[in-house]
């Protein structure tokens, strides 16, 4: 295969191990995703089986998101400190631990506390992931190996709700977490075998105050989203208190960054106007994604009146797209311009949320797939190029903060993206209830994502138009 042949003047490691490292890290964002996938199909479940309210349960899920959220850009900044195989190696084990904590859990209570721990330890894993794949693989091959990263995130995507399925209605809900037990130990140890040990910088001091701010500012994100998205009075002042909290921080966090010696997060990085610009379309395009994702189960549920496993399976065409195209869109990455690629991509993806807004009020399951097929495409073209063009325009000593970069994007591009869907159906519901009113807050929610992809498209030509040369 390609990918693990060698050629005179590669950088990176020799094929054989290169083989091996790319199982470990792959192996562990495969359990990444199917966790976060699987567990929310299985609440209704554990809030029956642990004798909890329905929305206690989503702190399962809550907790999670919240302290991988508060943690990845500290991560980021230990990276270049602790290296890359220290880090995620600590974070594959501390994830494969709290699984197993998770599977054994006889309490709500305990059972968050685990997932929290458990989000630890994918933050540190996930913020660091892409950098990895940059240092075990040369640059020539940079765009197929984060094509064939999101071909693997969206093949788990795809699968995890069937397996799921699978393992509740046969197993129960501890075997979500179980699972992820051996296949943790097999990516560990492949980790401490093969990954390369990266020059550290340990002597330099840590940003501790950078690192309070940060964590305040990503979680009071999180935290005001979610309250915001209930949109009753009680949970909109708090959602005002939080983003207030959120946007002290971020001056706070933005002004000692400028001022220290050691920052968590360069700013010098967003000096390069392609990284900016990438970043910039990132959470753009995953604000879209999040919005898309959370309001399609209503329009399949709700307006059409498809079940939960024919509404499944219309969710598949989007993955199978991403499939299709990010393998090729990786490809042409190292051979032409990525901005360019990624922009083709985010216009087709664009047609397809317009086309979906459009789809009439007793629409075929041929034409719901097809439409989303289009979506997938076309965000398959997308993403594999921009990730490239963000770690292409960020040194190397700058990868693990480059790619904290990219996980942060998509982290509250998706949480901005669900909490807008969740404004949009409270405001419509207010005003009546019923299917129509539910079809008008769905359309509008597709609307809303297909300008957020337009605006996508407005930064990521700007990278075009520039042309700057890209860092080696």
């Amino acid at each position: 295969m390609a990918l693990f042949s060698d050629q005179p003047g590669d950088e990176g490691l020799p094929g054989r191990e290169r083989r091996l490292a790319t199982i470990a890290v792959m192996t562990t964002t495969t359990m990444a995703v199917f966790d976060g996938s699987m567990v929310n199909i299985a609440l209704p479940q554990i809030a029956k089986a642990l004798n909890v309210t329905a929305g206690a349960s989503v702190w399962v899920a809550n907790g999670y998101l919240l302290s991988a959220a508060m943690t990845l850009a500290i991560f980021a900044a230990l990276a270049t400190r602790l290296g890359f195989r220290r880090l995620f190696t600590f974070g594959l084990a501390l994830f494969t631990f709290s699984s197993l904590g998770c599977a054994l859990s006889s309490s709500l209570d305990m059972l968050v506390v685990m997932r929290i721990v458990q989000g630890i330890g994918g933050a540190a894993t996930l913020s660091i992931a892409p950098a990895i794949l940059r240092t075990i693989f040369p640059n020539r091959l940079l765009g197929r190996i984060l094509g064939m990263n999101a071909l693997l995130i969206a093949t788990s995507t795809a699968v995890a709700p069937l397996l799921g399925g699978t393992l509740l209605s046969s197993l129960g809900w501890p075997w979500l977490f179980a699972i992820n037990v051996p296949l943790g130990v097999i990516a560990f140890l492949l980790s401490l075998r093969v990954l390369p040990a990266n020059q550290t910088s340990q002597s330099k001091p840590f940003d501790y105050a950078g690192a309070l701010l940060s964590a305040v500012m990503l979680g009071a994100l999180i935290v005001a989203a979610d309250s915001f998205a209930k949109a009753d009075a009680h949970e909109l002042l708090s959602a005002a208190a939080y983003g207030l909290t959120a946007i002290a921080a971020a001056g706070l966090f933005i002004w000692r960054q400028r001022r220290a010696a050691q920052p968590l997060l360069p700013l010098e990085m967003f000096a390069s106007s392609r990284f900016s610009l990438a970043a910039l379309t990132s959470l753009a395009s995953f604000v879209s994604q999040g919005i898309t994702f959370v309001a399609l189960p209503f329009l399949f549920q709700s307006v059409y009146g498809h079940s939960v496993f024919v509404s499944a399976l219309l969710f598949m065409p989007w993955p199978v797209g991403i499939m299709l195209a990010a393998p090729h869109a990786g490809r042409l990455a190292d051979r032409y311009p990525p901005a360019m690629i990624s922009t083709v991509g985010l216009c087709v993806f664009a047609a397809g949320l317009i086309l979906l807004a459009l789809l009439p009020e007793q629409a075929q399951t041929w034409d719901i797939a097809l439409r989303s097929l289009i979506c997938g495409l076309g965000f398959g073209c997308f993403q594999s190029p921009n990730n490239r063009e963000m770690l292409a325009n960020a040194s190397r000593e700058h990868s693990g903060y480059a790619s904290g970069v990219l996980a942060i994007m998509r982290t509250f591009g998706q949480c901005l993206g669900a909490a807008l869907v969740g404004v949009i159906l409270s405001f419509w519901l207010h005003t009546g209830t019923g299917v129509v009113q539910e079809a008008q807050a769905v359309r509008m929610s597709l609307w809303l994502a297909a300008a957020a992809t337009i605006l996508a498209v407005g930064f990521s030509s700007l990278r075009n138009r520039r042309r700057l040369p890209q860092r080696a």
